[in-house]
């Protein structure tokens, strides 16, 4: 028989953003439609109705959203949602509007900070942006829709290189995507944003991210099972910079290529 685990000192902090009628999808995305169909006066019961594309809110993208037959959010199991992490400050080392960060950032930060991504960690990537989130709830909040989506930073090929490398498990983000916007369809959808990305970057978008590399952290990644948590948020400022355990949970929905989640991370209230 397995001994007891004793929780009793643990602190559970949600790393998820509000989800409601207001919540924005991502581009192209339908946001969600809620609405009461009984009402406590005439049913005796409240009951409501909801009606809402996956990618709306943390989330977290299975593989089968970019690869036919891919695993499917039912068959990920909780041993690979529920691990040790790391919690990556990219804002403290000055990444901002447009920027592209790179392994070197990332290896900045550990030397930085004396922690040590390890094979198998899940890498909780801070950029600051839920902060401008319109469903952000805790800390500092400055709703802007248009910076939150379409001006955070992200990554090039070298870095999903490095990614597998390194054995990383899987991902969470506090912004739209793992990939940068403007290697979406964000792209084409806000062109006069997308001259401004390569004006600041100094260089043609398409040289950065050529058509061979659209959404990388989704195509190249997926297949090697490193899938993402998409718009984390709320209470990660309390952990920046640090090592924690954190535990993913959606739905056991069979089939889903992305599925509403919560995301928490587990610190030692001791500290």
């Amino acid at each position: 028989m397995m001994p007891p685990v004793d929780l009793s000192h643990m602190r559970v902090l949600d790393l998820s953003q509000n989800w409601d009628m207001h919540t924005p999808g991502f581009a192209t995305y339908e946001g969600p439609t809620i609405k009461w169909i009984k009402r406590v006066a005439f049913d005796k019961v409240g009951g409501q109705h909801i009606s809402s594309t996956l990618h709306v809110g943390t989330h977290l993208d299975a593989p089968l959203h970019f690869i036919t037959n891919g695993q499917d959010i039912g068959s990920i199991s909780l041993d690979k949602l529920v691990g040790p992490a790391v919690v990556v400050d990219l804002e403290a080392l000055g990444i901002g509007d447009y920027d592209i960060y790179t392994s070197e950032h990332f290896e900045q930060w550990e030397r930085k900070t004396g922690q040590r991504i390890q094979p198998n960690d899940i890498v909780v990537v801070h950029t600051g942006y839920h902060k401008y989130y319109p469903s952000n709830w805790y800390g500092d909040s400055q709703p802007d829709e248009t910076r939150y989506f379409i001006k955070h930073p992200g990554p090039t090929r070298e870095f999903a290189n490095w990614v597998l490398e390194r054995k990383i498990s899987w991902f969470a983000i506090d912004a739209g995507s793992m990939d940068h916007p403007m290697n979406t369809v964000i792209r084409k959808v806000r062109p006069d944003l997308a001259a401004k990305c390569a004006h600041k970057l100094g260089r043609p978008l398409e040289e950065i991210w050529p058509d061979d590399d659209l959404q990388l952290m989704h195509y190249d990644m997926f297949p090697h099972g490193v899938f993402h948590v998409e718009n984390a948020g709320g209470m990660i400022d309390e952990i920046l910079d640090q090592r924690v355990w954190i535990g993913c949970f959606p739905w056991k929905f069979n089939g889903g290529e992305a599925a509403f989640c919560r995301l928490v991370a587990f610190v030692n209230n001791q500290r």
